[in-house]
């Protein structure tokens, strides 16, 4: 057993609308939306509204730290 569980933090809403995934990435519009485009980040639409689920923040966060070669538990 050489894997290591990762942590999962408990979201505290399940859906952000794009204002607020703008907010908690620290990203721009334009870049959340070329980032939902490209695949990268996921999105749902209820009605006219589009909204990012906590658990495609958490991916993307992971996403990029993969692609940064850092691991949990690693100082940046």
């Amino acid at each position: 057993m050489n894997a290591v569980p990762m942590p999962v933090a408990v979201p505290e809403r399940h859906l952000y609308r794009i204002t607020e995934a703008m907010r908690l990435l620290s990203m721009s519009r334009s870049v959340i939306y070329e980032q939902l485009r490209s695949g990268r980040l996921h999105s749902v639409k209820q009605g006219r509204a589009r909204f990012v689920p906590a658990v495609a923040i958490q991916q993307y966060i992971e996403l990029l730290m993969k692609e940064a070669g850092v691991s949990y538990g690693e100082s940046a």
